[in-house]
């Protein structure tokens, strides 16, 4: 077979796997869309006291069995970012936004934007909420070598 040929059918596969690719993407911002939308109509604030966070398995983190249940396969290993509060006499387990999660104060009082057991948006009742020193290292370790490189391009110090 000539070079041209093997290279029709592999620009004939990447082409394919590239359609694939667009639909699936088509379809699952579709979904996202619409669970994003279930979120909205469904938020409340609540006044909550933080008493633990962690990422860890659905599994050990203490949800009611019918979450577990709800949860697709694929999804059931991965850790998530849970949040243990204080919601007027109850202690709950929520899941928390990854971006929130950052920014949650372990151990004080908080106005949270809860739909259901999945927190959208953190608000300090006494204050600003402060990053913690191990929270602020975290956020630095998180910026990319390339975001360094264009830092240090424009003048910026840490």
């Amino acid at each position: 077979m000539p070079w041209w040929g093997i290279l029709i059918i592999i620009a004939a596969a990447v082409a394919a796997v590239l359609l694939v690719l667009y639909f699936t993407g088509k379809k699952r911002q579709k979904k996202i869309d619409e669970q994003q939308e279930q979120i909205d109509q469904s938020k409340q604030q609540v006044t909550m006291l933080i008493i633990d966070k962690k990422k860890m398995k659905i599994k050990e983190s203490g949800m009611p069995q019918m979450v577990y249940e709800q949860m697709p396969k694929l999804l059931r290993w991965r850790k998530f970012p849970i949040v243990k509060a204080k919601v007027g006499p109850r202690i709950m387990t929520f899941i928390a936004d990854p971006h929130v999660f950052e920014v949650v104060p372990i151990k004080k009082e908080v106005k949270a934007t809860v739909a259901g057991l999945y927190i959208t948006d953190v608000k300090g009742i006494r204050g600003n909420l402060e990053l913690s020193e191990k929270q602020k290292k975290a956020q630095k370790k998180k910026e990319s070598k390339f975001e360094q490189l264009l830092r240090k391009g424009r003048g910026e110090i840490k």
